[in-house]
């Protein structure tokens, strides 16, 4: 999907605010209690997601997210497909007072990448 010039600079600016995890250090951080949350709408949620994680649409979120994470002080890790709209929601969420939201930098498709070269190293 090509962005907008608009979008792109709204989504460059929160990654200036926010910490983005490296893909490689996701399943880490899942181990050690982190919320998950898939921000892409739910057509592309249903059509493949990271295991255990929680669909909340960017559109939804504001509304949402204090029923799915009523602790401000829980991790999070937003997630979308290329890392833009993970990256505007971690911001979002930090401003509304969710102090350990973070993103993964590359969102799922660096995840995927990551875990793929982890499994064929594996396999070597």
């Amino acid at each position: 999907m090509k962005h907008s010039e608009e979008f792109l600079r709204l989504a460059n600016e929160a990654r200036e605010r926010i910490q983005e995890v490296d893909p490689a250090q996701v399943d880490e951080k899942r181990g050690a209690g982190a919320v998950v949350i898939d921000v892409r709408d739910r057509e592309e949620y249903e059509q493949g997601h990271m295991e255990g994680a929680t669909n909340v649409s960017r559109g939804t979120l504001e509304m949402r997210i204090s029923e799915v994470v009523p602790d401000k002080d829980a991790p999070i890790i937003c997630y979308c497909s290329g890392g833009n709209r993970g990256a505007l929601a971690a911001d979002t969420l930090q401003r509304m007072g969710y102090r350990n939201a973070v993103s993964i930098a590359g969102g799922l498709k660096a995840y995927m990448d990551a875990l793929a070269r982890k499994s064929s190293s594996q396999d070597s």
